[in-house]
């Protein structure tokens, strides 16, 4: 009856054990889904300033295209580099805008895989 009572004993200590590791594995996990849904917020805020960027760059090649349109004449050296330069920003903010989609959907798949 005592080993009964021994093995028993030693039962209920790997088990207190086990909970104790589970109750450290578990708020480990809930650390690292904070930090990614910091990382989600992060990277959301980033994508909508660079939409931001963008739209200002588009509206900008609009205006720009427009007068060229309203003057009836040829572009002027200097309107044209500028335009150049916002077709360039514009194609860069796409290009880091994929990228940040590209890498939430990944942190959002993390996140499912960790509920």
């Amino acid at each position: 009856m005592d080993d009964s009572f021994k093995l028993l004993e030693e039962k209920i200590r790997k088990a207190a054990e086990r909970m104790r590791q589970l109750a450290a594995e578990n708020q480990s996990l809930k650390t690292d889904l904070s930090k990614a849904q910091g990382g989600l917020h992060e990277g959301t805020r980033k994508v909508e300033a660079a939409e931001k960027r963008r739209e200002a760059s588009e509206r900008a090649r609009e205006a720009a295209e427009k007068q060229l349109r309203d003057a009836g004449k040829g572009p002027d050296p200097e309107d044209v580099e500028q335009l150049e330069s916002f077709s360039r920003e514009v194609k860069q903010l796409r290009r880091e805008r994929e990228e940040i989609r590209i890498r939430l959907g990944k942190m959002v798949d993390a996140l499912e895989g960790l509920e």
